[in-house]
């Protein structure tokens, strides 16, 4: 529920010291309401914290149940285990929300001909359409609230490509092209939509990408993310969630009402190749 101190058309309060890394002195999302998929590990998990301490009530939206009933007691949140590989399920969830993390998604690496069709249209519907549902659901709250935030999680990928990861790529370029097209229709209605682009980041999934490509190319771990994964990246180490987490809190913020239509790279210094 909306707070009575802050009608819904005016901006949230301002971070003490100007920066999202600081502890508010009084929560600037005291009174919004946000929902971020994916979020019972990795990125999301991280989302949920991060918006929880900024004063959001945060729907954790995941369907690994007791992950997400755990976190979401953690924070004083809700859970909401589902499937998001079924698109009816957007239905069931809140719409009245002020911040959604579109962040849930996966993996599957082959080359294009032997590329499973199965697994690449499960990966367009998790990450293409179960955004687009969730935003058309959502959006004409904020637009009658006026003020929302749409922070949709792509990648590196969604700005470059990589061989055998046809599906990841083309969902990823897509969450792009949508974030950009809600920017242009939301901003009159103080809705931003802006995408964050990290490059590798210490997840569970990319941990299990780590170890599987150790024991298939018989080299370290440290070879992996070294000479592997980072080898177009300037900087050499993983990106922490958390990271991630302070880039989406900062872009809810009441600096940043001006940023929309944008995909902020975290892949350090990865495109600039």
């Amino acid at each position: 529920m909306e707070t009575s101190r802050r009608p819904d058309h005016e901006p949230p309060a301002p971070f003490p010291g100007g920066g999202p890394s600081q502890v508010p002195a009084e929560p600037f999302l005291a009174g919004r309401t946000a929902l971020v998929t994916g979020a019972a590990s990795g990125i999301g998990r991280a989302c949920a914290q991060a918006l929880a301490a900024a004063g959001a009530h945060v729907h954790v939206v995941d369907k690994a149940g007791e992950a997400a009933r755990s976190l979401a007691g953690e924070i004083g949140g809700t859970a909401w285990v589902v499937d998001l590989s079924d698109p009816g399920v957007v239905d069931t969830l809140p719409a009245r929300v002020d911040v959604v993390v579109n962040n849930a998604g996966l993996q599957h690496v082959a080359p294009v001909h032997a590329f499973p069709p199965d697994r690449f249209a499960l990966i367009q519907r998790v990450m293409v359409e179960t955004p687009f549902r969730i935003l058309r659901r959502t959006l004409p709250g904020m637009y009658e609230r006026g003020w929302g935030r749409v922070l949709n999680i792509s990648s590196v990928h969604g700005l470059r490509a990589s061989p055998y990861k046809s599906a990841y790529v083309t969902a990823k370029h897509a969450l792009e092209g949508l974030s950009k097209v809600v920017a242009l229709e939301a901003a009159e209605h103080g809705v931003t939509s802006n995408c964050v682009s990290p490059g590798y980041v210490r997840t569970p999934l990319v941990e299990n990408q780590i170890a599987d490509q150790a024991r298939t190319h018989g080299i370290s771990e440290e070879d992996v993310v070294g000479r592997v994964m980072l080898e177009r990246s300037a900087i050499k180490r993983l990106i922490e969630p958390a990271d991630v987490a302070e880039a989406v809190l900062w872009l809810c913020g009441p600096r940043t009402g001006h940023i929309t239509g944008t995909s902020l790279s975290m892949d350090g210094g990865w495109t600039a190749n």
